[in-house]
Parts: C-alpha cells; structure tokens; sequence
C-alpha cells in the first residue's frame, strides 16, 4: 500500500515515514524536516546525491550566516537522521561534529536587591509567594502548584 501524499516527494516521505516509525515528537519531525529543506536549498540539487564536501561546506556557510550553535546542533541531528536512518549513508556523517554552545551563568541579585524586590510587591499574598519562591529556589511552574498544605509554618 503506498501512502504518498501528492507534492511530496518519496525521499521525504521515507523520512516521515522513518520518523513516525520511532515516534519522534512532531516538533522533532518538522525540525528535522526543515534542516533536510535548507540543506537541499543550499545544495541545488537533490540531497541523496550529496557528498561529505557538500555537507562540511553546508556547515561552514551556516557558520559564515551567524547561525547559532543551537541553532547548528540541531541542523546536524536532523540532517544526521536523515543521512544515517532514510539514507542508509552513515559514513557521510562521520566527520559533522556538533559545536560547543557556550554555558552562560544566571544573574544572581544581591541581598539587598532581593530584599528591594520583595519589599515592592504590595500584596501580601504575592509578596508571601515571591518570598517563598525565592527562598526555597522554587520554579514558577513549583510556586502555582503550591498548596496551603505545602507550607510547613
């Protein structure tokens, strides 16, 4: 039974089909589909035809446009799905390597800029939840969730 859709063409159609065969999430599945897109774009031709050049060269012009490392990382999951699992062409992907994102530090306030924060919010009930946020390293997910229970007094 073949269950191409028309306008899509059997190679991307494998790779749905690939995709929905591992139960990757559908934003995994369009993220992956879109890196096989751009790539292709780039290439000019038909991705399966690409060699190991064609795809260092892909990289190097993602970098050169300022592509984030995130932004690259996920490019060369998707393409390396593709390439590995649709392509049965592993050797392909052999020298992509993804590049180091560099870690950031959170901007931690000082004492009296906490104490500032919390003594502006006039509402005792906010006041008492942005308190307890703070105070028990609570997640703002973790403080909607909290009960009146939660709270040992």
């Amino acid at each position: 039974m073949n269950t191409t859709t028309r306008g899509i063409s059997p190679l991307r159609q494998r790779m749905i089909e690939d995709m929905r065969l591992r139960k990757l999430a559908p934003r995994t599945q369009s993220g992956y589909i879109r890196a096989v897109r751009h790539f292709t774009g780039y290439l000019g031709r038909s991705p399966d035809t690409a060699s190991a050049e064609d795809l260092r060269r892909y990289q190097l012009h993602c970098v050169d446009r300022g592509v984030s490392p995130i932004t690259l990382n996920a490019t060369i999951t998707g393409l390396k799905f593709f390439f590995e699992v649709t392509l049965g062409r592993a050797e392909l992907m052999a020298k992509m390597r993804p590049v180091r994102v560099e870690q950031t530090l959170p901007v931690i306030l000082s004492r009296e800029e906490v104490g500032r924060l919390i003594e502006s919010v006039r509402n005792l009930k906010h006041r008492t939840a942005l308190s307890v946020a703070y105070g028990a390293g609570l997640r703002a997910s973790e403080v909607i969730a909290l009960k009146v229970g939660d709270i040992d007094s």
